[in-house]
């Protein structure tokens, strides 16, 4: 029986590690398991230390009712599943700084960006509020996005990073992808932390247009 299957468990890991966290009605629903099927490899998973069950941001919920958990990644989850095809991708990258130098890497990182770029401006040119629609896509794209609101503007938190051990060692990709939801937003960004260096989230300052400097003083 599929449910029963352990090749089904690691296709429910590794969706989460793919597409980030996700409830147990939208893995069912992306695996073609039912709800019954679903919940047992989770509790099973969440048993070996494999997956997290948490309360979903509240930026992420929208309608009536008590909203369904989300099931993550762990650390412990993260370095089974992800490495294992990840450090393949690290491997190649090494080999190309190595043999042709750090530009070729750099190119590949801005190719990347410029690639997030050109998919993410058509979400974001269709919605009224850019950093709001650039979260979505990036949601989209298997990074937990979300908006939280600051004194001076607001921080895009990106809740899971489908290349964080990659990035881990080749920073490039995540100064690519920074410049990036620079350009698209039309305004200078400012990344605060980043799960690639260890921190729980990625964090990107986006100033609003009353707080940018002019000549070094912000403006009321």
């Amino acid at each position: 029986m599929k449910s029963e299957d352990p090749r089904t468990r690691d296709l429910v890991a590794r969706s989460i590690l793919e597409n980030g966290p996700s409830s147990a009605a939208t893995l069912a629903s992306r695996l073609g398991l039912t709800p019954a099927g679903i919940r047992r490899h989770l509790d099973l998973l969440v048993a070996d230390g494999v997956l997290e069950a948490r309360e979903p941001h509240a930026a992420l919920t929208r309608g009536r009712g008590r909203p369904s958990k989300v099931f993550l990644m762990s650390d412990s989850g993260r370095q089974k599943f992800e490495h294992s095809y990840d450090d393949l991708a690290v491997s190649a990258l090494k080999f190309m700084s190595a043999q042709m130098g750090d530009h070729l890497v750099n190119a590949f990182a801005n190719n990347r960006a410029e690639d997030i770029e050109r998919q993410a401006a058509i979400a974001i040119s269709k919605k009224a509020k850019k950093s709001v629609a650039l979260a979505e896509f990036l949601t989209q794209q298997g990074y937990a996005a979300s908006i939280e609101s600051r004194p001076l503007g607001e921080e895009l938190c990106q809740h899971h990073c489908p290349i964080a051990h990659v990035a881990s060692e080749f920073p490039q990709l995540c100064e690519a992808e920074t410049e990036a939801l620079s350009r698209l937003l039309g305004t200078h960004v400012q990344r605060l932390a980043t799960i690639a260096h260890g921190d729980g989230v990625c964090t990107t300052f986006i100033p609003t247009p009353q707080t940018s400097s002019n000549n070094g003083k912000v403006r009321a």
